[in-house]
């Protein structure tokens, strides 16, 4: 009789932008697990907890999660790892015998991993206060960050991250080191991150880095408009692909084959 597949997918609520089933189907297949699939998992909020904890019956070996379960796939891990107990949001499930669910964060490594420069003793912006906006919190923080301000259009919601990990709660732009955009805004290419956010295009001239953690089939309106003030920028895909040979790596045991990850996604478009 033949083996079924081993399964892994992205989770999320909407997930049909996810670019995560071609690298990593592009990645599996290159490392030779040629029965192994990923595949888009779209589940409302009310579904998460129960679709989960069925995955492992259906020959689930790990999940990656995005919006908006990321605080909700931490809740339900039995073993989560120090740094996304820490972070309070997780973005990998790894099902394990005897129905643990470990939990990790790969978000946060590879944020430091991507940018220009080292962030000890640097100040970011934080446009955000959702699952990613924590990894970023909590990864620039945990690098040596000297300050970190976050914004978010529901004051509140800064205030708490702020007060929970760390951080000042601002309700303007203001000018830092780097710009770290982590809010839905422009999700899959099809909006305008100036319309939510308090930074102008012109405003990004404020900052020696601008992250936008948003991708989609052309680059969004924030790296359009750094990379015209001559900004550097780190990208979605770049960010995207990073986690992702993270989670990779967890998934299979195997090392991850990052730059065929990295033409994987640039090939479904620009």
């Amino acid at each position: 009789m033949q083996r079924s597949a081993t399964r892994l997918g992205v989770v999320g609520w909407p997930v049909a932008h996810s670019r995560s089933p071609a690298i990593q189907n592009a990645a599996l297949e290159a490392v030779g697990l040629t029965r192994w699939r990923y595949q888009l998992l779209p589940v409302p909020p009310a579904l998460f907890a129960e679709t989960v904890r069925g995955l492992p019956e259906a020959g689930f070996r790990g999940v990656n999660v995005t919006i908006p379960h990321k605080q909700a796939a931490l809740a339900l891990a039995s073993a989560p790892t120090p740094r996304a107990r820490e972070i309070g949001a997780a973005n990998t499930l790894l099902f394990e015998a005897g129905g643990e669910i470990v939990a990790d964060n790969t978000d946060a490594p590879a944020l430091i991993a991507a940018l220009p420069f080292a962030p000890a003793g640097r100040s970011a912006l934080v446009l955000g206060a959702g699952g990613s906006a924590r990894a970023v919190v909590w990864a620039l923080l945990d690098a040596g960050a000297s300050e970190i301000r976050i914004w978010n259009r529901t004051p509140g919601r800064a205030r708490a991250l702020a007060a929970e990990l760390g951080g000042v709660p601002v309700d303007q732009a203001e000018p830092a080191d780097m710009l770290v955009h982590c809010t839905a805004s422009g999700l899959g290419g099809g909006g305008d991150a100036f319309r939510t956010i308090p930074v102008a295009a012109d405003g990004l001239m404020n900052y020696e880095c601008v992250v936008d953690l948003v991708y989609g089939d052309a680059e969004s309106p924030l790296v359009q408009a750094a990379r015209a003030w001559h900004v550097p920028v780190v990208g979605g895909r770049e960010l995207l692909v990073r986690q992702g040979a993270l989670s990779f790596e967890l998934f299979t045991g195997r090392p991850a084959p990052t730059e065929l990850m990295r033409r994987a996604v640039d090939a479904q478009g620009r």
